[in-house]
């Protein structure tokens, strides 16, 4: 049986993607603690994009198939805890940077970083959920563990429009949370205020030059950007809030100071995806199904793209211009 994986190697010093042809592997072939997925769904992050054109340096080793998340049915397993037919979910792990990816018609894969698909639950849902939505549920797990409750005040979301940043804001209006969500896209206003967020704010309206203290506004945060907007988020960060930071789009460096820190008391919490404990991992699953099993996941889906129609599909990430999540249909692909 031939199948089809989207690889990415090394030519001539550049990042070079492309369809190839891909035998799945014999069961003989697994070595204990392997299980093989046929790929149903995956999606694209931003993460997928920088790996795969190269703008950022994801991969460890190359040649190695693209892909962070999966969604998937095994049909063969070296591990007690899975058989085949069961419906799994396999998101971050080091897929697509250190181990091969999602964007394959099969997937050998560890069992411990397998998820059981939640009941409520389908692939698609899964994968409309993701990495985004999974890092954005550990965020405000690690806000709530640390105190961060809706009666304290609004939670504004940075990089609004991406699939943590629309994640977020769903969850967070779900749960009684009253959510401003910034952003440098004007035009998309409707669809940050179809998801929960209650309040616009402009990514221009930030200062160019950030205080060490500035007027306390925010309850909390989750930010996708850091560079100058984290700082500004510690710096208008009520007392004891909580600032969790996902991602860094608009830059690495952190220019701050202290004073938030020790004068009011803020918490500026790292939130990692891949090296995430499994009990926490569950956790964050269970109230994800419970939460978006209600038909709300398809106000993030704004895009759905083959397996075989995937290059092209990275340019909005690069360019900062896409909106919500796409998904990418893995199991038409196969030949």
């Amino acid at each position: 049986m031939t199948a089809l994986a989207y690889r990415c190697h090394s030519e001539n010093g550049r990042v070079v993607a492309r369809l190839e042809n891909a035998a799945p592997p014999a069961a003989s072939e697994l070595e204990p603690g392997d299980v093989v997925v046929r790929v149903a769904w995956s999606d694209i992050n931003f993460k997928d994009a920088l790996a795969v054109t190269g703008a950022g340096k994801i991969m460890k080793r190359l040649p190695l198939t693209a892909g962070i998340d999966l969604a998937g049915v095994v049909i063969a397993s070296a591990d007690d805890r899975y058989r085949v037919g069961d419906p799994v979910i396999v998101v971050g792990c080091g897929l697509g940077e250190e181990h091969d990816g999602g964007y394959s018609d099969f997937a050998v894969v560890r069992a411990e970083w397998i998820v059981p698909l939640p009941a409520a639950l389908t692939l698609r849902d899964a994968m409309a959920i993701g990495t985004a939505g999974f890092t954005a549920a550990l965020a405000i797990d690690h806000m709530e563990h640390n105190g961060q409750r809706p009666a304290a005040g609004p939670i504004v979301v940075t990089g609004a429009t991406g699939g943590v940043g629309s994640t977020a804001i769903m969850l967070l209006a779900l749960r009684g949370y009253r959510v401003a969500a910034l952003t440098g896209k004007p035009h998309a206003a409707d669809y940050l205020l179809g998801l929960g967020a209650s309040e616009i704010v402009p990514a221009g309206d930030l200062p160019s030059r950030v205080r060490p203290l500035e007027t306390a506004r925010w309850a909390g945060a989750i930010d996708n950007v850091g560079g100058e907007t984290l700082a500004w988020l510690c710096a208008t960060t009520q007392p004891l809030g909580n600032v969790a930071c996902v991602g860094l789009a608009g830059g690495h460096a952190l220019a701050t100071t202290v004073m938030p820190f020790i004068l009011r008391g803020v918490n500026l919490l790292g939130v990692n995806s891949t090296y995430c404990p499994v009990e926490q991992r569950d956790r964050a699953w269970a109230r994800l199904a419970a939460d978006l099993s209600n038909g709300s996941l398809e106000k993030v889906v704004q895009r759905t793209v083959d397996l075989a129609d995937l290059r092209g599909a990275f340019d909005g990430y690069t360019t900062r211009q896409m909106i919500g999540r796409t998904l990418v249909r893995v199991s038409g692909a196969l030949r």
